[in-house]
Protein backbone atom coordinates (compact mmCIF):
# COMPACT_ATOMS: atom_id res chain seq x y z
CA UNK A 1 0.00 0.00 0.00
CA UNK A 2 1.38 3.40 -0.47
CA UNK A 3 0.85 6.58 1.24
CA UNK A 4 2.93 9.90 1.18
CA UNK A 5 4.94 11.84 3.27
CA UNK A 6 6.30 15.03 4.10
CA UNK A 7 8.97 16.62 1.69
CA UNK A 8 10.61 19.79 2.10
CA UNK A 9 12.96 21.39 -0.61
CA UNK A 10 14.08 24.46 1.52
CA UNK A 11 12.84 26.24 4.59
CA UNK A 12 9.69 28.12 2.27
CA UNK A 13 7.13 25.73 4.54
CA UNK A 14 8.98 27.14 7.56
CA UNK A 15 7.64 30.86 6.85
CA UNK A 16 4.15 30.30 5.05
CA UNK A 17 2.59 28.28 7.43
CA UNK A 18 1.68 28.90 11.01
CA UNK A 19 2.21 25.41 11.66
CA UNK A 20 4.23 23.28 9.61
CA UNK A 21 4.70 19.48 9.10
CA UNK A 22 8.05 17.50 10.04
CA UNK A 23 10.07 16.30 7.00
CA UNK A 24 8.82 12.92 6.21
CA UNK A 25 6.15 12.38 8.80
CA UNK A 26 2.78 10.74 6.87
CA UNK A 27 0.23 13.41 5.09
CA UNK A 28 -3.47 13.31 4.12
CA UNK A 29 -5.03 16.04 2.58
CA UNK A 30 -6.75 17.16 5.76
CA UNK A 31 -9.43 19.19 3.73
CA UNK A 32 -11.97 18.33 6.19
CA UNK A 33 -10.46 21.32 8.29
CA UNK A 34 -11.54 23.93 5.82
CA UNK A 35 -15.09 22.00 5.36
CA UNK A 36 -16.80 25.26 6.94
CA UNK A 37 -14.66 28.40 6.39
CA UNK A 38 -15.43 31.53 4.11
CA UNK A 39 -13.30 34.05 2.04
CA UNK A 40 -13.27 35.80 5.61
CA UNK A 41 -11.29 32.99 7.06
CA UNK A 42 -8.79 32.72 4.30
CA UNK A 43 -6.24 35.35 5.44
CA UNK A 44 -3.04 35.24 6.18
CA UNK A 45 -1.02 31.99 7.15
CA UNK A 46 -4.33 30.17 7.15
CA UNK A 47 -4.89 30.98 3.22
CA UNK A 48 -1.70 29.44 2.73
CA UNK A 49 -2.70 26.42 5.06
CA UNK A 50 -6.22 26.41 2.86
CA UNK A 51 -4.76 26.79 -0.83
CA UNK A 52 -1.94 24.38 -0.53
CA UNK A 53 -1.58 22.14 2.03
CA UNK A 54 -1.27 18.61 3.08
CA UNK A 55 -1.91 17.51 6.83
CA UNK A 56 0.83 15.69 8.70
CA UNK A 57 -0.80 12.92 11.00
CA UNK A 58 1.66 13.86 13.48
CA UNK A 59 2.23 17.31 13.92
CA UNK A 60 -1.27 18.71 12.53
CA UNK A 61 1.31 21.32 10.51
CA UNK A 62 0.72 21.84 6.79
CA UNK A 63 3.58 21.36 3.94
CA UNK A 64 3.57 21.90 0.64
CA UNK A 65 4.73 18.90 -0.92
CA UNK A 66 4.35 14.88 -0.38
CA UNK A 67 6.77 12.36 -1.50
CA UNK A 68 4.54 8.55 -2.67
CA UNK A 69 5.98 6.08 -0.51
CA UNK A 70 5.11 2.64 0.33
CA UNK A 71 3.42 2.18 3.87
CA UNK A 72 2.76 -0.94 6.17
CA UNK A 73 -0.49 -2.53 7.14
CA UNK A 74 0.59 -1.75 10.83
CA UNK A 75 1.98 1.79 10.42
CA UNK A 76 -1.49 2.49 8.78
CA UNK A 77 -3.51 0.89 11.72
CA UNK A 78 -1.43 3.30 14.24
CA UNK A 79 -1.99 6.35 11.84
CA UNK A 80 -5.71 5.74 11.97
CA UNK A 81 -5.34 5.87 15.91
CA UNK A 82 -3.59 9.07 15.91
CA UNK A 83 -5.45 11.20 13.39
CA UNK A 84 -8.62 9.23 15.46
CA UNK A 85 -7.08 10.69 18.36
CA UNK A 86 -6.75 14.06 16.26
CA UNK A 87 -10.68 14.27 15.76
CA UNK A 88 -11.49 14.06 19.38
CA UNK A 89 -8.79 16.86 20.00
CA UNK A 90 -9.44 18.71 17.83
CA UNK A 91 -13.14 18.49 16.50
CA UNK A 92 -15.01 16.94 19.39
CA UNK A 93 -15.31 13.37 18.19
CA UNK A 94 -16.67 11.66 21.50
CA UNK A 95 -14.09 9.21 21.23
CA UNK A 96 -10.98 7.54 19.05
CA UNK A 97 -13.33 4.43 18.73
CA UNK A 98 -16.34 6.45 17.42
CA UNK A 99 -13.49 8.89 15.36
CA UNK A 100 -11.69 5.80 13.87
CA UNK A 101 -14.14 4.78 10.79
CA UNK A 102 -13.78 8.55 9.82
CA UNK A 103 -10.19 8.11 10.55
CA UNK A 104 -9.64 4.98 8.21
CA UNK A 105 -11.74 6.68 5.31
CA UNK A 106 -9.90 9.75 5.35
CA UNK A 107 -6.36 7.36 5.21
CA UNK A 108 -8.12 5.11 2.66
CA UNK A 109 -8.77 8.05 0.35
CA UNK A 110 -5.04 9.09 0.80
CA UNK A 111 -3.43 5.51 -0.14
CA UNK A 112 -5.71 5.54 -3.39
CA UNK A 113 -4.52 8.96 -4.75
CA UNK A 114 -0.82 7.68 -3.65
CA UNK A 115 -1.91 4.02 -5.44
CA UNK A 116 -1.06 4.42 -8.76
CA UNK A 117 1.94 6.34 -8.66
CA UNK A 118 5.82 5.34 -8.03
CA UNK A 119 7.65 5.58 -5.00
CA UNK A 120 8.82 9.45 -4.73
CA UNK A 121 6.48 10.98 -7.11
CA UNK A 122 5.50 14.05 -5.50
CA UNK A 123 2.33 15.25 -5.22
CA UNK A 124 0.93 18.56 -4.13
CA UNK A 125 -2.69 19.80 -3.33
CA UNK A 126 -4.81 23.11 -4.66
CA UNK A 127 -8.02 24.46 -2.96
CA UNK A 128 -10.43 26.77 -3.54
CA UNK A 129 -13.50 27.53 -2.20
CA UNK A 130 -16.74 27.77 -4.43
CA UNK A 131 -20.54 28.15 -3.76
CA UNK A 132 -21.14 23.98 -3.43
CA UNK A 133 -17.73 24.46 -0.73
CA UNK A 134 -14.36 23.37 -0.94
CA UNK A 135 -12.76 22.14 -4.01
CA UNK A 136 -9.49 19.89 -4.01
CA UNK A 137 -7.54 18.82 -6.90
CA UNK A 138 -4.07 17.19 -7.29
CA UNK A 139 -0.86 17.79 -9.28
CA UNK A 140 1.50 14.70 -9.98
CA UNK A 141 5.41 15.26 -10.34
CA UNK A 142 6.86 12.32 -10.99
CA UNK A 143 10.16 11.28 -9.33
CA UNK A 144 12.68 11.74 -12.82
CA UNK A 145 10.69 14.89 -14.25
CA UNK A 146 10.93 16.56 -10.93
CA UNK A 147 14.82 16.78 -11.27
CA UNK A 148 15.45 17.16 -15.15
CA UNK A 149 12.60 19.21 -16.55
CA UNK A 150 14.05 22.23 -14.29
CA UNK A 151 17.27 22.06 -15.85
CA UNK A 152 16.31 21.12 -19.71
CA UNK A 153 17.63 23.80 -22.49
CA UNK A 154 15.03 24.28 -25.29
CA UNK A 155 16.85 25.71 -28.14
CA UNK A 156 14.73 27.75 -30.52
CA UNK A 157 15.45 28.80 -34.11
CA UNK A 158 14.05 32.45 -35.31
CA UNK A 159 12.59 32.87 -38.85
CA UNK A 160 16.71 32.80 -40.13
CA UNK A 161 17.65 29.82 -38.76
CA UNK A 162 19.53 31.40 -35.74
CA UNK A 163 19.34 29.65 -32.80
CA UNK A 164 18.39 31.09 -29.21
Amino acid sequence: MMLARAIHFDESDQRVFASPARTGEYCISGGFEFSDWTEGDLVGKARQAFSNGWLGLETGGRVTFVAVTQVEQVEIDALAQTLAAHFVTYYGAPSVDAALPTAQEELAQMAELCADHAPNTLLTVARELTPAGVREGYRVIEAQAAGLEQFAIHVTEDDNGHSH
